[in-house]
């Protein structure tokens, strides 16, 4: 008879060894021998409604906390639903290991023909993540396990899958705890050091710079640099700017920062600089791929790359020097050196432009602010995420989701805490936020969370309040209602009927007849007297005026809460910057 630990037991004094406490995912009999030994190995489980929740969970949890997020999926089905979530967290570039069960050894890989709840599940995820595999064997858990967490933490953070037959989770493997190892004995547990000749180079080319900018991606989040940066801004006087998804890594009240939202200053810093820093940041598509006009051309402009990645660096912008390094052990050398060289001799010229930077600044938030002057029934849009933060609590952990939903609660919101703004930046995933806040709440204990979705979004995963009241998560969930897929009845009108969209705007405050406008609207809801059927705190406000006091009640309830708001549903429509938007989306000319 089969003796040792099971192929459950293993794994989850693997995770232990890499240091997991907490996991996301929902229980199945396929891998009872896992869930079971979880609680034994110090390893929580909190477990969502979908799967796909899962991965959004593990996704925020590695985000907020630097650490290794960890979901699980059943066969079949399970891992049919986890698949979303799959290609959502890959594309962020958030560290998971997602472990899947798969049917018994004797009737999968291959398909022994007709299995039940049996597709080829490594073959569909494959493509869609950093390293995915099936264990043939239960000898080969130890040895496959320790590959994915080595591909997990090489390089940029993504998704690694293993997939485990429920026969190897659920049995006995004639192993014991000295097939165990710590993690410094097969993958490197010390970041990457930045190379001192190149870090030399870099430092006096910000120095002897006219005008320097520093770009930080998410990559900053990851390598837990937000103080390094600061450091390093600060010595030069250089404005920083970021990614979406690095917003606040910099806090935006801050002189050297540049918001996100300041699109115009945006271009103008980065156009301007002769020598940009960039920091853990592929230079994608939402930075306007380096590329003139939002950027200085090649020729003009001297470019520095950290990337922990050698596949990432010069991707998309070339580079004059490239620094393979951990994002906070490179700002930290760059500093050192600064320092040393001492303060650029244009220190003073530098401030002054960041000072200008910052009153252009005022003045466009002056102007978008405007709509916050006026109250009353239907809400105006802006109203909610400008009251909604002056509510919460100052680290309070944001979650944006929607798609005109998310641009006024980014446009109408201060990042002035590192690690507080969650969102698909780089997917732009409907439904991911109430995932997102669910993992949240699990990694910041401490914090409260905030989310600010559209009831488009709301719709896709609103079950999940019902986790957030069983996992007792208190959670505010503000739901912007407007009855219709906003961005796409906008899309649809400005493509019929441009001139006729934008005039009835203007003189009526009107969207086009619903004749010319179809698929678009919901029917009816009342998502406040959903949220109390699941257990939940409730609020219905129809008019600004109600806003502050619904938030509130919501904030201090002691539970999740669910506020719906009803906003104007023609204000709605014209987000901030949506031309801008839909220029990013197209090659630029430089």
């Amino acid at each position: 008879m089969a003796k040792g630990l099971t192929g459950g037991q293993l794994i989850a004094k693997m995770l232990a060894a890499e240091g997991v406490e907490d996991m996301f995912g929902i229980i199945d009999g396929t891998y009872f021998g896992l869930y079971r030994a979880l609680g034994d190995n110090g390893i929580e489980l909190h477990s969502p409604r979908h799967e796909a929740a899962a991965m959004h969970m593990a996704g925020a949890y590695a985000r907020l906390t630097g650490r290794l997020g960890v979901a699980m999926a059943s066969n079949g089905p399970g891992v049919a639903n986890v698949l979303p979530g799959v290609a959502v967290e890959e594309g962020e570039g958030n560290r998971i290991l997602l472990i899947t069960s798969s049917r018994r050894v004797p009737i999968a890989y291959p398909d022994r023909g007709g299995t039940y709840q049996y597709f080829n599940q490594v073959g569909v995820t494959a493509p869609m993540t950093k390293f995915s595999v099936h264990v043939p064997s239960a000898d080969r858990i130890p040895e496959l396990m320790r590959r994915a967490l080595r591909v997990s933490f090489t390089g940029r953070p993504g998704v690694v899958h293993i997939d485990i037959p429920e026969n190897i989770i659920n049995q006995p493997t004639e192993m014991d705890e000295s097939a165990i190892r710590a993690p410094e004995s097969y993958r490197r547990t010390t970041p990457i050091q930045a190379d001192p000749v190149l870090v030399s180079k870099a430092a006096k080319m910000l120095v002897d710079a006219q005008q320097p900018v520093i770009h930080a991606g998410s990559g900053v989040y990851h390598a837990g640099a937000e103080p390094e940066l600061a450091r390093l801004a600060q010595l030069l006087a250089a404005p920083v700017t970021t990614s979406w998804a690095a917003r606040g890594a910099l806090p935006e009240n801050l002189l050297e920062a540049i918001p996100m939202t300041a699109l115009a200053v945006n271009d103008e810093v980065r156009s301007s600089a002769d020598v940009a820093l960039i920091v853990g940041s592929r230079m994608g598509e939402t930075d306007w791929w380096g590329k003139a006009p939002n950027w200085a051309k090649p020729g003009s402009q001297a470019t520095i790359q950290i990337d922990n990645d050698e596949a990432r660096l010069g991707v998309n912008k070339p580079v004059t020097v490239a620094l393979l390094a951990d994002a906070k052990e490179a700002l930290r050398a760059l500093a050192d050196a600064v320092e040393e060289l001492g303060a650029p001799p244009n220190k003073q010229v530098r401030i002054k432009a960041l000072e200008g930077w910052r009153a252009q600044w005022d003045a466009e938030r002056a102007k978008l602010d405007k709509p916050l002057a006026s109250h009353g029934a239907p809400v105006h849009p802006a109203h909610v995420p400008s009251i909604a933060q002056s509510v919460m609590p100052e680290d309070t952990v944001w979650v944006f989701d929607g798609g005109n939903t998310a641009v006024w609660s980014n446009f109408y919101h201060d990042a002035n805490v590192p690690r507080t703004t969650l969102s698909t930046f780089k997917f732009g995933m409907l439904g991911a936020g109430m995932g997102q806040s669910l993992g949240a709440a699990v990694a910041a204990p401490d914090q409260r969370v905030c989310v600010l979705t559209g009831d488009g979004a709301f719709g896709m995963h609103s079950s999940e309040v019902e986790s957030a009241v069983r996992l007792n998560l208190p959670i505010v969930f503000v739901v912007l209602v407007d009855g219709q897929w906003g961005m796409v009845k906008m899309s649809q009108q400005i493509a019929a009927h441009p001139v006729a969209t934008v005039a009835r705007k203007m003189l009526t405050n009107k969207s086009l007849p619903d004749d010319q406008v179809v698929y678009a609207d919901f029917a009816p809801c009342r998502y406040d007297l959903m949220a109390e059927a699941f257990g939940a705190h409730g609020e219905h406000v129809t008019d600004s005026t109600q806003l502050r006091g619904a938030l509130e009640r919501a904030r201090d309830c002691g539970r999740a809460a669910v506020v719906q708001v009803d906003v104007n549903n023609v204000e709605h429509l014209w987000a901030p910057a949506l031309q801008s938007f839909k220029k990013m989306h197209q090659e630029p000319k430089g």
